[in-house]
């Protein structure tokens, strides 16, 4: 079951934050042979997604960095989207390691 995690990001500013995965006894997992990837929509059947990078920044330790650049967050609509962040191993099996609501804060300054 992945984590469930409110995130905010806002308009128009840099968004970073870094995810650790642990497996069920609470010990990083080891990410040397994973990829990941990660995407906001306004709902669960919505055809419209947005990509949040994501960068593996210590393999051995568990620990995924997601990122949105400045000039992509001033693009994202205000309001509240779902997000989900996934893994995948080298042979194929993909897991949900965090998941919740993303809420875009509007910016006044452009």
């Amino acid at each position: 079951m992945a984590a469930f995690t409110e995130i905010v990001i806002e308009q128009g500013a840099t968004f970073e934050t870094t995810v650790e995965v642990n497996d069920v006894y609470n010990n990083a997992v080891n990410l040397a042979n994973y990829s990941t990837e990660s995407q906001m929509r306004k709902s669960y059947n919505s055809s419209t997604s947005y990509t949040i990078d994501t960068s593996i920044t210590d393999e051995t330790n568990g620990e995924i960095t997601l990122s949105i650049t400045a000039a992509n967050t001033a693009n994202l609509p205000a309001g509240r989207m779902l997000y989900d962040l996934k893994i995948t191993s080298n042979t194929g099996i993909s897991t949900r390691v965090v998941e919740g609501i993303a809420v875009i804060l509007p910016a006044v300054t452009r």
